[in-house]
């Protein structure tokens, strides 16, 4: 592998002493993930020091580490580790020609860049860089920033936040040349207070667009204008992808053979017809985001097209596991790794669109941040329960109780007090042919359940 950094950069860039000479190809501040060759950020945490796993990291290969303390082995003493992982983040920003696409939104942004990567890297393989997991926050956009290898010509890095001012603050560090949003939803609701609210905080993504920067924005929301609107005193160019009048738009979308969905598509300069492996609406959405970002970059939509009908599932995020049991097989949907009202609504869509299956299974848990509105938006979601054709509903938690009255006895419900209760009374549920659901916010943990289940899968699709 090539070298990412030299301890005389790391020094210079941060400020701090180097106590030897060292190369790294990798940077992490994760001790678990440390490999070969990484220089490992000793983090302060809430919880537990970085410090303390300084160690471990050197033991499981790491080249060097970044500390604010001195400690045995190579390493680059600062006055400030977080401060130095954002220093090195932003030089890696300044010493790279790469295009830089940020991605951000209520729904979809860790899909949609996953997706976008596929479509780049095909275009250019070995030369596009990402943000990994949803490494999306004031630690791991730095993180990923300082992970960008020199030569490359793309990075697609995801933005998150959880309050006002929190994803400015990442696009400033980050100067995109294309900034995408996915979607406005409730996500969050909790500490903004409205969509409107929520939509302005989403379009901060804009602040730090380069010179000639490129705004692409979702035209399905009924705030398109507003983030139009935050666009116009940044952007030089604004592409709207979704339906209707849509610079980008999907002239035709059926559900394709073996799942997810055949499209054509108006683009900026040509028409596509095309697959995606990943079924529902909301991927037709998320796949024309990522054509209208690829073309707007000057690559080949057509082998970006390729890349989308090859992507496979996402851990957590509709991932798909065939389960033995006895008699037969259960199709599992994974979608434990986050909720809120419009994902629950598509993904809820998606189960009910399944085909040749004996019954349709959601295991649900709570959504959290939506603060006052909590208990009407679990609720709201009783219409899709029913659209979905849903025999069989375990709700997990009190959170759930609001969704349980509206649906009025129409779906047989089983309510758990926990995910391994709610694992058990799946488990006993489960007949051949059966199709299974699984979505919550990520702090539930229904991971677990996914976990417990796939350790007798046969395969995974």
């Amino acid at each position: 592998m090539s070298v990412l950094w030299t301890s005389d950069e790391i020094a210079r860039v941060t400020g701090g002493t180097a106590s030897a000479q060292f190369e790294v190809t990798g940077v992490t501040f994760d001790s678990r993930e440390v490999g070969a060759g990484d220089l490992f950020v000793a983090m302060p945490g809430t919880v537990h020091d970085g410090h303390k796993f300084v160690d471990a990291a050197f033991a499981s290969g790491a080249a060097g580490a970044i500390v604010s303390q001195p400690v045995e082995g190579p390493h680059v003493l600062v006055a400030d580790t977080f401060e130095a992982l954002r220093a090195l983040g932003q030089a890696a920003r300044e010493r790279c020609a790469a295009t830089i696409l940020g991605v951000t939104g209520s729904v979809g942004k860790t899909s949609t860049k996953e997706a976008l990567y596929a479509a780049l890297d095909r275009c250019r393989p070995g030369k596009v860089h990402r943000s990994v997991k949803s490494y999306n926050n004031h630690t791991g956009v730095p993180l990923s920033l300082a992970r960008m290898p020199r030569d490359a010509e793309f990075a697609v890095l995801e933005m998150g936040m959880n309050n006002k001012g929190e994803i400015a603050a990442l696009a400033r560090l980050v100067r995109p040349n294309v900034a995408l949003i996915t979607a406005i939803a409730p996500a969050h609701i909790e500490n903004l207070g409205s969509e409107e609210a929520i939509a302005d905080a989403k379009a901060e993504i804009f602040e730090g667009l380069e010179a000639d920067g490129i705004a692409i924005v979702p035209n399905e929301t009924p705030h398109r204008d507003r983030l139009v609107k935050a666009a116009r005193r940044r952007a030089d160019r604004i592409i709207t992808f979704g339906s209707g009048d849509a610079d980008v738009h999907a002239v035709h979308a059926v559900s394709a053979d073996g799942g997810g969905s055949l499209i054509s598509a108006a683009l900026l300069e040509r028409e596509l017809t095309f697959t995606i492996s990943q079924r529902g609406a909301h991927w037709v959405s998320n796949a024309l985001a990522v054509l209208a970002a690829v073309e707007a970059v000057g690559e080949d939509v057509g082998v970006a097209g390729l890349a989308l009908a090859d992507l496979g599932g996402l851990k957590g995020r509709g991932e798909r596991h065939m389960i033995a049991i006895d008699g037969g097989e259960v199709l599992l949907v994974d979608e434990s790794y986050n909720a809120n009202p419009a994902s629950m609504a598509a993904t809820l869509k998606s189960l009910g669109d399944e085909r040749d299956v004996a019954r349709r299974i959601a295991v649900l848990g709570p959504m959290r941040e939506l603060g006052e509105h909590s208990e009407v938006l679990h609720a709201a979601l009783a219409p899709a329960i029913v659209g979905a054709r849903v025999d069989r509903l375990i709700l997990i938690g009190d959170e759930m109780a609001p969704l349980e009255s509206a649906l009025g006895g129409g779906v047989r419900i089983e309510r758990a007090d926990s995910v391994e209760q709610a694992t058990d009374l799946l488990l006993r549920a489960l007949q051949p042919g059966d199709a299974v659901l699984v979505k919550a916010s990520n702090s539930i943990g229904l991971a677990r359940l996914v976990e417990r289940m796939v350790k007798g899968a046969l395969c995974s699709t």
